[in-house]
């Protein structure tokens, strides 16, 4: 790590520990040992950097990777990464090419999606590996699944696997609400279970089936299947409060910043933007080099806490584009560079998404590219 005069720690920086990320990968594997296992790598690996956690992950022994889109598949291609990856989402079929010169599997979720890249697969002289994608009650993509139309649905879906120009890998579908609804959950499992059977029925098997993100990993192994693909959990966040303490996960990155001021002003003295807050002493004020332009929610103005030379420092004011106040009066000798966790060790995200409304996953990729990442491992 480069020095505070130079380098990638002179402001704000994340730093990912990637040997927190290898613990997270092992105890979730010990979850479902008899599964493979897909690491989702998407929206920069939840702010991480896909790259270097794709790395890891190829390391570890992951067997899979999974992303959005067309263009996070080729920034790992184009970074040497071999595994196999699935784009979970839309691509446009005129990208075919791009897909079968990488070797990326597609999700294919529409009929008449399927036709149009089977027969822009076979124009360019390949078979596009891809995943078929039900819908058991997410609402989201997918062919619907249901038990009154479950035949249509076993129809539909192997007309697309007989499609020439396709490679049929995989089908899958997503759980709604892993987290808190047992009931909904086994009923997609059920709902899931008889479309395989109807499948079977019609001479369409696939070598990967899979449906559990992190908490269905947790809670349904009767569904971890062939494959399961967890998220949060492999950076170390809990997917929903009631799965906390099912599993030891460790969060993989720290955000970081420094003190760019430290003054002193008088009780009464507004701080900020509109006056939001008002000292009611005379105070020791400092600017921390962080604000919303990096992925400090505004939202969060005068609502969270940072860290400083281990203790903890209220944020006051409104979150400035580029950085905010911390009110230190009670923290002697405080001085310019000193460091500043704004969550990590002994500073939660979890209390920051909590207070806000909100959940990790959205506050860690909300960590903007202009923050560099430092690798820890």
């Amino acid at each position: 790590m480069k020095n505070y005069f130079g380098g990638e720690t002179e402001r704000s920086w994340a730093e990912v520990h990637l040997d927190r990320l290898a613990w997270n990968y092992h105890r979730l594997r010990e979850v479902a040992p008899h599964s493979k296992f897909m690491g989702l790598v998407k929206a920069d690996a939840y702010g991480h950097g896909a790259v270097r956690v794709a790395q890891k992950l190829e390391e570890l022994g992951a067997d899979y990777l999974a992303v959005a889109y067309l263009a996070e598949a080729l920034e790992l291609r184009e970074a040497g990464v071999t595994l196999p990856i699935l784009i979970l989402g839309y691509t446009p079929v005129g990208d075919t090419p791009a897909l079968l010169k990488y070797h990326i599997t597609q999700t294919i979720y529409d009929p008449e999606l399927a036709k149009a890249f089977s027969q822009a697969a076979l124009a360019a002289g390949g078979r596009l590996r891809c995943h078929l994608k039900a819908d058991t009650g997410m609402s989201r993509l997918g062919i619907l699944c249901r038990e009154e139309d479950m035949d249509q649905a076993a129809d539909t879906l192997a007309e697309m696997y007989r499609l020439p120009g396709l490679e049929v890998e995989g089908i899958y579908q997503h759980f709604a609400d892993a987290d808190t609804s047992p009931e909904y959950s086994e009923l997609q499992i059920r709902r899931y279970n008889a479309l395989l059977r109807a499948l079977e029925e019609r001479g369409c098997t696939f070598a990967l089936r899979h449906c559990c993100a992190g908490a269905a990993t947790l809670n349904y192994p009767q569904a971890h299947y062939d494959m399961v693909r967890p998220g949060i959990l492999l950076y170390g966040y809990s997917p929903d409060h009631a799965c906390d303490g099912m599993i030891d996960v460790k969060p993989v990155m720290e955000v970081k910043s420094r003190v760019a001021s430290v003054k002193r002003l008088p009780k009464g003295t507004c701080v900020s933007y509109g006056r939001t807050y008002t000292l009611e002493r005379d105070s020791v004020v400092a600017a921390v080099a962080m604000g919303y332009a990096d992925g400090l929610p505004r939202l969060l103005s005068n609502r969270q806490s940072f860290l400083i030379r281990g203790r903890t420092v209220p944020q006051i004011g409104r979150v400035c584009m580029d950085m905010c106040m911390v009110d230190v009066t009670d923290l002697p000798d405080v001085a310019v560079g000193d460091q500043v966790t704004i969550f990590g060790d002994g500073c939660s995200l979890q209390d920051k998404a909590d207070e806000m409304g909100t959940i990790t996953y959205e506050l860690l990729c909300r960590i903007a590219p202009r923050v560099p990442r430092v690798y820890v491992e």
